[in-house]
C-alpha cells in the first residue's frame, strides 16, 4: 500500500506540535555552532586557518539565509508539510557529508548545503504558527520558538564540548544527523498540514515573490527586519569569536568555554520568559526597544573597558552576558512583530525574516578575525557595530511608537 507524503493525522495536539516545530527551530542553530568548541582542532585537522575555519560557519549561515528565502515563500504556493520533510531528510544527508568531508573544501560545501536544508525547517515552522494562531496567542507560540532558536546557539557549544571529552569534532556532524533523522520521523508522525489547497497562492513563483517584493516595499518591515538581522549578526559575531577569546586569551578548557555559553544561555531563557509573560500586558514595540537597547549598553560598556586597558575574564563575561539576554528579548519581540506586519504572505515573511538573519549573521560572523588575530576587542568592536545599526534601524525606520505589529483589541 502507498501512503502519501501529505498524509498526516487529522488532528494533533498543539503541545507535541510546537515540541516539533521547535526541535526544527533548534537544530539549525545547533547545526551553526555545535562545532564551535573544536575549531581549534578542526584548524589542525584540516592544516587550515582560524579564518577559513570561521568561514564553514559563514557558509552554513549563507545556506540558512537562502534556504529561507526560497522555502518560506514556496511553502505559500506548495504547502508546509512536504518541504519540511524534505528539508528535514537533505539535512540529515548533508550532516553526513559534514562528518566525512576530507577537505576543507569539501567541508564548506556541506556545511552551504546543509544550511539549505536546515533552512526549511526554521521558516516553515514559523509559517504553521501563523497559519494555526492569531493575536497574542500567536505571540505566545512564536515566543516558545524564539526562545528555543535564540536558546540553541549558546547551548550548542556546551553540547558539542561534551562530544568533544569523548570524540573528534567530527562526531558532532555525526549526532546531529542522528537529530535530523528523528525530526523526519516526528515531522511525518505529528505535523499535518496547515496550509490548506484553497488557501495557497496560486500564480506560480512569480506571484510568490511579488509578494516578497511587496512587503519589502513596507519601510517599517525593512527596519524591523534589519533590527532582527543586526541582532543575528552581533550573535554570531560572539559566537564565532568567543572560542578563541574565552579558550586562548582567558585559558579556558573546551569543557569551560561551554559552561560559559552555558551561564549565558540562562539570560537568554529568562527574558524570553519574561517576553512570554509580558505578551499581551506590555507593547511589543516597547520590550523590542528594551531589548536592543541592553544589547548596546552592555557592548558599550565592554569596549570601554577594554580601551582603558580593563581585560579580565570576569567583565568580559558579564558583558556578554547582558548581551544574550538583550537578544532574549530581542528576538520574539522582532519575530513576532515582521510575521504580524507581513500576516498577508506569512510564508514569504517568515522567508524574510529568516533570510534577514542569517546574511548579516553570515557577513559578521568573520569579521572578528578578519584582521588576522581574533581578540577580545575585535570581538567585541564587531557585536558593538551590530547592535548600534539595530538600534539606528530601529528608531530611523521601525518607528515603534507608531505600534506596528501590535494584536488587535480581542486577540488575546
Amino acid at each position: 500500500m502507498t501512503v502519501s507524503i501529505d498524509s498526516a493525522p487529522a488532528r494533533t495536539g498543539t503541545g507535541r506540535l510546537i515540541i516539533v516545530l521547535g526541535g526544527l527551530s533548534a537544530v539549525s542553530p545547533f547545526a551553526i555552532d555545535m562545532y564551535a568548541p573544536g575549531f581549534p582542532e578542526i584548524v589542525g585537522s584540516y592544516g587550515t586557518s582560524k579564518t577559513a575555519v570561521q568561514l564553514s560557519l559563514t557558509a552554513c549561515l549563507i545556506g540558512l539565509a537562502i534556504g529561507q528565502i526560497v522555502i518560506g515563500p514556496l511553502s505559500d504556493a506548495m504547502g508546509r508539510r512536504r518541504l519540511l520533510l524534505a528539508g528535514s531528510g537533505m539535512f540529515t544527508v548533508f550532516s553526513l557529508v559534514c562528518a566525512v568531508a576530507p577537505t576543507i573544501a569539501v567541508f564548506d560545501l556541506a556545511r552551504l548545503l546543509q544550511g539549505v536544508a536546515g533552512g526549511a525547517g526554521i521558516v516553515i515552522g514559523r509559517a504553521v504558527v501563523s497559519d494555526r494562531f492569531t493575536g497574542t496567542h500567536a505571540a505566545r507560540q512564536l515566543t516558545t520558538l524564539s526562545v528555543i532558536g535564540s536558546t540553541a546557539p549558546v547551548l550548542a557549544p556546551v553540547a558539542g564540548g561534551l562530544i568533544l571529552d569523548i570524540g573528534s569534532w567530527r562526531l558532532v556532524f555525526v549526532a546531529l544527523a542522528l537529530t535530523g533523522l528523528l525530526l523526519l520521523l516526528a515531522v511525518r508522525s505529528w505535523v499535518p498540514e496547515s496550509l490548506p489547497a484553497e488557501r495557497r497562492r496560486t500564480g506560480g513563483l512569480r506571484a510568490v515573490f511579488a509578494a516578497m517584493g511587496g512587503l519589502l516595499r513596507r519601510r517599517e518591515l525593512v527596519g524591523y527586519l534589519l533590527v532582527m538581522g543586526c541582532g543575528l549578526g552581533a550573535l554570531f559575531a560572539y559566537i564565532s569569536g568567543s572560542p578563541f577569546v574565552f579558550q586562548n586569551i582567558y585559558g579556558l578548557s573546551p569543557t569551560g568555554y561551554s559552561l560559559v555559553f552555558a551561564a549565558n544561555a540562562v539570560g537568554t531563557v529568562a527574558a524570553g520568559t519574561v517576553f512570554g509573560r509580558l505578551a499581551g500586558r506590555v507593547r511589543l514595540n516597547s520590550l523590542l526597544a528594551v531589548g536592543v537597547a541592553i544589547t548596546v549598553v552592555s557592548l558599550a560598556v565592554l569596549v570601554g573597558l577594554l580601551s582603558l586597558g580593563i581585560s579580565t575574564f570576569p567583565t568580559t563575561w558579564a558583558c556578554l552576558f547582558g548581551l544574550t539576554t538583550g537578544f532574549g528579548l530581542l528576538l520574539p519581540a522582532s519575530t513576532t512583530i515582521i510575521l504580524a506586519v507581513g500576516s498577508d504572505a506569512p510564508g514569504a515573511a517568515s522567508g524574510l525574516l529568516g533570510g534577514a538573519q542569517f546574511v548579516l549573521g553570515a557577513a559578521a560572523a568573520p569579521l572578528p578575525g578578519v584582521l588576522g588575530n581574533t581578540t577580545a576587542m575585535s570581538t567585541a568592536v564587531v557585536v558593538l557595530g551590530c547592535s548600534l545599526i539595530a538600534a539606528v534601524a530601529l528608531v530611523a525606520l521601525a518607528r515603534p511608537w507608531q505600534g506596528h505589529g501590535e494584536p488587535a483589541a480581542g486577540q488575546a
